[in-house]
C-alpha cells in the first residue's frame, strides 16, 4: 500500500491512497464468505457456494463493494499512522479506482479521504515563559475569615417573626407554571436569602417576605426540558429562621477542635490559611502559564469541528436559535481545542506517560464531583467508552505540570516563587509482589473538548 499527504491547510489533510489488489484480496475472500453464509442457492449448503457461482448470482461488483467496504477503515488507519497523522472528527472518503470488478486480479484501490487534523506545534522553551502570582500574605481578616467559617459549622438555626432579609434561612413551597401549565412544584425547600443558587430572581421576591405570605414572579428557567423558556413563580413562606453562631472563645476551641483556647485555634488557622493561599497560589501559576501557552502560540482550530461540537452543545440545551450563546460557546469550544492541542503536544514532547495508580487517582476525584461511587463512575465510563478519554485529561494535567515546573514563577514583590509542589507527584508505595509491574495506560486519539479543573 503507498500513500501520500496533502496539507490543504494548517489543521485539514488529504490522504490519497493506493492499494494493490493483492492487499485488497484477504477482503475479497472473506466477502466471499460472508455472503456464502448469507445466501441460499439450490444444491449448495449454506456458506459452502463456491466462488463462481457467487459472481453468477449475486455478482462479482457486489462482492468487491462488501471487501473494499469491511478493508477500507483498515487501509486508512495503516494511511494514518504511516504518516503519523493525529485525525479528528469524521473522515471524508472518495474512492476514485476499484479492482477486480471484470473478475481480473489486477489493478489497485485508490481513493482519497480528507479529515481534520492536529496542527503541528512549535512548542517554546519553558524558561522563556514568566509569569507573575500573588504574594502568600496571610492577614488577621484571613484568620477572622477561617474561625467564621468554622463558627458557621457549629451554628444553629432559630426562627424569627419579621420579613426575610439577605442571609437569612427561609423554609418554603414553590410552583413553576409556563402560560398557566404547571410544570413543576416543590415543598418544604430550604434556602438561604441572596445566594443566588436557584431562580433568577428568586432572592428579589423572598426579600421582604414575611411566613405564610406568597408572592410571585417571572424567571427564566435554566436547565432542564424547559431551559430557556420564561414563566412564572409562585413561592409561599413557611418560616424565616437566622443561623446563631457560637462565642470564639475557649470553650469552643475545645468543641470545635483539638486545641484548648482560641488563641491556639487562631495559630492554627493561620496556617490552614497559608496553606490554602500557597495552593491558590499555585494554582494561579498554571493557569497563567497555560495562558501564556495559549496567547503565545496561536494554535489554529478545525473549523468543522467546532461547528459540529458547538451544534451538538446547543441542541442538548434546546438553544439552537440563540445566536448570543452560539458565539459564547463557539470562543468557548476554541479555546478548549487550543488547550487540549498544546497540552497534547507537550505530553508528546516530554514522554508523558499516565500509570494506573494515577487514573485511579484522578477517577476517584472525578466520581466525587458527580456524587457517585467511583466503582459505580468507573463502570459508567467503561460502558460508554470514555476511559481513554480520561487518561487523555491525567496526560494533559501532567504536561501542564511538566511546563509549569520549567517556567518562572515570581510574585508580584519579585520573589521567585518554588513550584516543585506542585509539579512533582507524590511518591508512590508499590503494592506488595508488584514491583516492576507498574502498568501504563495509552492515551487516545479521541478528541475531548474539556479543561482541566482546580483540583492539584
Amino acid at each position: 500500500m503507498k500513500s501520500s499527504v496533502e496539507q490543504l491547510d494548517p489543521t485539514r489533510v488529504k490522504i490519497s491512497v493506493d492499494v494493490p489488489y493483492a492487499e485488497l484480496k484477504p477482503s475479497i475472500d472473506e466477502a466471499y464468505k460472508t455472503i456464502g453464509g448469507q445466501v441460499t442457492i439450490p444444491g449448495f449448503r449454506q456458506g459452502k457456494v463456491p466462488a463462481r457461482i457467487i459472481d453468477q448470482r449475486v455478482g462479482r461488483p457486489a462482492v468487491i463493494q462488501e471487501a473494499v467496504n469491511n478493508g477500507l477503515d483498515g487501509f486508512y488507519r495503516e494511511a494514518v499512522e504511516e504518516n503519523d497523522l493525529k485525525p479528528l472528527g469524521q473522515p471524508e472518503v472518495e474512492i476514485s479506482e476499484v479492482p477486480g470488478l471484470d473478475g481480473t486480479e489486477d489493478g489497485d484501490l485508490t481513493f482519497t479521504v480528507e479529515v481534520d487534523v492536529r496542527p503541528a506545534i512549535e512548542l517554546p522553551a519553558y524558561d522563556t515563559i514568566s509569569v507573575e502570582v500573588d504574594p502568600i500574605e496571610v492577614t488577621d481578616d484571613d484568620v477572622d475569615a477561617e474561625l467564621e467559617q468554622l463558627r458557621t459549622r457549629f451554628g444553629t438555626l432559630s426562627s424569627v417573626d419579621r420579613p426575610a432579609a439577605k442571609d437569612d434561612f427561609v423554609t418554603l413551597d414553590l410552583v413553576a407554571t409556563i402560560d398557566g401549565e404547571e410544570i413543576d412544584t416543590a415543598s418544604d425547600i430550604s434556602y438561604q436569602v441572596g445566594a443566588g443558587t436557584m431562580l433568577d430572581g428568586m432572592d428579589e421576591a423572598l426579600d421582604g417576605l414575611s411566613a405564610d405570605e406568597t408572592t410571585t414572579f417571572e424567571t427564566t428557567f435554566a436547565g432542564g426540558e424547559h431551559a430557556g423558556e420564561t414563566g412564572t413563580v409562585s413561592i409561599t413562606l413557611s418560616a424565616v429562621k437566622v443561623r446563631e453562631l457560637p462565642e470564639a472563645d475557649d470553650d469552643f476551641a475545645q468543641l470545635a477542635s483539638e486545641f484548648d483556647t482560641i488563641d491556639e485555634l487562631r495559630t492554627d488557622l493561620r496556617e490552614q490559611a497559608a496553606k490554602q493561599k500557597e495552593t491558590d497560589q499555585g494554582a494561579q501559576a498554571r493557569d497563567k502559564v497555560l495562558e501564556s501557552l495559549i496567547e503565545t502560540l496561536n494554535v489554529p482550530v478545525p473549523e468543522k469541528v467546532v461547528t459540529d461540537e458547538v451544534e451538538r452543545h446547543l441542541e442538548s440545551e434546546s438553544r439552537v436559535d440563540d445566536d448570543e450563546h452560539r458565539k459564547e460557546v463557539t470562543e468557548e469550544t476554541e479555546r478548549n481545542l487550543r488547550t487540549q492541542f498544546i497540552l497534547d503536544a507537550i505530553a508528546e514532547a516530554e514522554e508523558v506517560e499516565v500509570t494506573q495508580p494515577e487514573l485511579i487517582e484522578y477517577l476517584i476525584s472525578a466520581s466525587q464531583q458527580y456524587g457517585m461511587n467511583p466503582n459505580e463512575f468507573a463502570q459508567m465510563l467503561d460502558s460508554s467508552g470514555q476511559v481513554n478519554a480520561l487518561v487523555g485529561e491525567v496526560s494533559r494535567r501532567k504536561a501542564l505540570a511538566a511546563a509549569l515546573a520549567g517556567a518562572v514563577v515570581k510574585d508580584t514583590e519579585g520573589k521567585v516563587v518554588d513550584m516543585e509542589e506542585f509539579t512533582t507527584p507524590p511518591e508512590e508505595e508499590a503494592p506488595e509482589g508488584a514491583e516492576d509491574s507498574d502498568e501504563t495506560a495509552e492515551d487516545s486519539d479521541e478528541t475531548v473538548v474539556a479543561e482541566g479543573d482546580d483540583e492539584k
